[in-house]
């Protein structure tokens, strides 16, 4: 019964569809039949075009829809014999002056045809003779002769092409007349084709025209495919004065059918007598409502379809529920997988991370134990040449081990700091004092380089309640970074003031700089940027995780400006204390 009750009511949408399908051509049909109705605004619909036919022309609405036209322009052009003894001289005789002097005097004619044709002409024998420029002149010259042709095409296009200028926009919003080959030929070999679309409405033009005489009836539809695409077309008039409307079948059945179907969960299409869908799409369903051209009255064969596929008295709810079980499956599924990919991608990237780390801080540990054991060994050994070799491997010694405490420090502060253990002794300082601090403690080591630090300051004392040995620690990072990844700048910046509410201090260097991508990453622990593997730059990789958390844990904030080849700015920001 539900199954019966389902057909009927297709049986009945099919019928008010084909009712309105009939209205909306016969209302397209008396708006054809008038020309001044057809030109009026609103008409055609979106994405038609209104072909008005005489004996010997084409009009177009809108006109720039057509690239090419199925005939030459009806355009006046010049006799070619009215040339004939000049092209004598120039060809023949081989006497281009003379030629020349012919063709000049025939561009001066008041005649437009004429003076076009004597223009091309002359442009030729200037450009064939060498006088490029002067051929130019002549060229643009020929530009200005508008609504004549020269060699079959407008004398404009012509003139333009010679010039080498685009003409692409001019040629898709259809500003010459042009026959198809003229528009390839036109159209530049080099870059995007011309629109399917456009190009698939001009062809429908050109078939309407072949098909006139065909159809000699003063009314009817039919329906034309131009590769893929199928067109409607609907006429009123005779072959010698016609309207035809080129569209889209679903611009109009469709829009016949919005408001019959806007309550109805139905499925329509249309199908030629061919097979082929003109509009529309068909469920899958084992109820259909079919109505042939001879019941419907209408040139193609009309399919409606319920959008829900309905049992033979099942109902719709139990198939419903199975198919969002298995949904709600599916997404589970998929969500989980994704889930389950995201951690192992998470944890193989930490472990990557980790591997990375160990090998970076292996290498930053064998050094000096390395050079710390060749000198031991060498001075126990007794095989120091001189005194002030002894003297120097005992400060390198020295050096060496300072290098490893700072090392071990380094690390074993940042696992406090990750822990959240880390005590900090907070007291008031002046930044500027830390400042010159810590950049004297490079002085010693990259003097020797041609290196330095450029300080500037506030000529105020900046003051903050911190702690030195931290925030001593933080900024030795940053100018160990500025100093490590632009080792052939010889210059690093250090600059200090109050902005606002809290005391910058910046660290600015000439290095490769970073990548918008990682700038937000380096300062994760563990992370190197792709400047490290570039310059091959010794590191752990928590050096400004740690700066990081030191920052953090006085309140403030750490923030960095780079472009890639433009160096780096590291920039801490810590709560001011007061404003001396």
């Amino acid at each position: 019964m539900e199954a019966q009750r389902s057909q009927e009511r297709l049986e009945g949408v099919a019928d008010r569809i084909a009712a309105a399908v009939r209205g909306t051509l016969a209302e397209v049909g008396e708006r054809l039949g008038d020309w001044e109705s057809a030109t009026s605004p609103g008409f055609p619909p979106q994405g038609g075009i209104l072909l008005l036919l005489n004996e010997s022309s084409l009009a177009a609405t809108p006109a720039d829809k057509l690239l090419y036209y199925p005939f030459p322009s009806p355009e006046p052009e010049a006799n070619p014999a009215a040339f004939a003894e000049a092209e004598l001289l120039e060809f023949a005789q081989g006497e281009p002056g003379k030629a020349l002097q012919f063709y000049e005097r025939q561009a001066s004619s008041s005649n437009a045809a004429m003076r076009a044709g004597a223009l091309l002409r002359m442009a030729r024998v200037l450009r064939n003779t060498g006088r490029i420029e002067e051929s130019r002149g002549v060229y643009k010259r020929l530009a200005t002769c508008a609504g004549v042709r020269v060699a079959g095409a407008p004398a404009e296009l012509v003139a333009q092409h010679e010039l080498g200028q685009d003409l692409r926009a001019d040629l898709l919003r259809g500003r010459w007349h042009l026959t198809r080959g003229q528009f390839e030929y036109y159209w530049p070999v080099q870059g995007d084709p011309p629109p399917v679309e456009a190009v698939a409405l001009s062809e429908a033009a050109a078939a309407v025209w072949e098909r006139r005489q065909r159809n000699p009836a003063a009314r009817g539809e039919e329906t034309i495919r131009i590769g893929e695409r199928p067109y409607l077309l609907i006429w009123r008039g005779t072959p010698e004065r016609r309207a035809v409307l080129v569209t889209t079948p679903e611009s109009i059945l469709g829009a016949g059918l919005e408001r019959s179907l806007a309550s109805e969960k139905v499925v329509w299409q249309m199908v030629d007598s061919e097979g082929l869908v003109l509009a529309g799409q068909k469920a899958s369903a084992r109820h259909a409502a079919v109505r042939a051209p001879a019941d419907s009255q209408l040139p193609w064969t009309l399919y409606v379809t319920a959008a829900q596929t309905l049992g033979d008295g099942g109902g719709i709810a139990p198939q419903s529920f199975l198919l969002l079980g298995i949904l709600v499956m599916v997404l589970f599924l998929i969500l989980g997988t994704y889930f389950i990919a995201q951690a192992i991608r998470r944890e193989a990237e930490t472990v990557r991370m980790q591997s990375a780390f160990v090998s970076a801080v292996s290498h930053e540990f064998r050094s000096p134990l390395t050079t710390l054991r060749q000198l031991s060994e060498i001075l126990a050994l007794g095989r120091v040449p001189s005194e002030e070799r002894r003297q120097l491997y005992y400060e390198t010694l020295v050096k060496e081990t300072s290098r490893l405490q700072r090392l071990i420090e380094a690390l074993l502060n940042f696992g406090r700091m990750e822990a959240r253990a880390r005590r900090y002794q907070f007291e008031e300082l002046d930044a500027s004092v830390l400042v010159r601090r810590v950049a004297s403690e490079f002085e010693p080591q990259i003097a020797g380089l041609g290196r330095r630090i450029e300080l500037q300051g506030a000529p105020t004392r900046c003051m903050i309640e911190a702690d030195p040995d931290a925030i001593c620690v933080a900024l030795r990072n940053l100018l160990d970074n500025a100093l490590k990844y632009s080792p052939d700048r010889p210059v690093v910046w250090v600059d200090w003031g109050v902005r606002s509410s809290h005391v910058a201090i910046a660290v600015r260097d000439q290095g490769p700089g970073i990548a918008e991508a990682e700038r937000k990453a380096i300062f994760r622990k563990f992370v190197r940027g792709s400047a490290a593997a570039a310059t091959r730059a010794n590191g752990s990789g928590v050096g400004l995780a740690m700066v990081r958390y030191i920052v953090e844990a006085h309140g403030g904030d750490i923030t960095v400006a780079s472009e890639p080849g433009q160096g780096s700015t590291f920039t801490m920001y810590l709560p001011v204390l007061e404003r001396v």
